[in-house]
């Protein structure tokens, strides 16, 4: 059984079709995945499951991605947990996303054909 099995990943991000196609990629790769489809549910599930790894949208109702991200890294039970931000939002935003504690930046046009760098991404964020 691959190390993956026992890392949890949430995705946090308010496209139905993108959670599921994320999740089953995932569950594929051997990781138990839960969701939230908005910040306040994503706060809420971070801090009640702890996962091993967020995957964190910037555009959200009720809460937005970086005010979802301030407030994980501001809790002490959520604060060590890496943070993915995955956004429409150009490649200008990542010094100030990665300054506000996101642990890595993909933008989601990448991942539209191909989740290959996600994958890369959260296997060199859970080693």
């Amino acid at each position: 059984m691959p190390q993956s099995a026992t890392k949890t990943v949430l995705i946090v991000d308010d496209s139905k079709f993108f959670r599921t196609a994320t999740e089953r990629t995932l569950t594929k790769a051997g990781y138990t995945v839960i969701t939230a489809a908005d910040g306040e549910q994503g706060l809420r599930v971070a801090c009640e499951k702890t996962p091993n790894l967020i995957l964190l949208d910037m555009l959200l109702p009720k809460l937005d991605g970086p005010s979802v991200l301030h407030q994980l890294k501001a809790d002490s039970k959520t604060r060590k947990i890496p943070v993915l931000v995955l956004t429409s939002l150009s490649q200008r935003n990542e010094e100030k996303l990665v300054a506000a504690g996101a642990a890595a930046f993909l933008e989601k046009e990448r991942l539209a054909k191909d989740f290959q760098p996600l994958l890369q991404a959260i296997a060199h964020l859970l080693p």
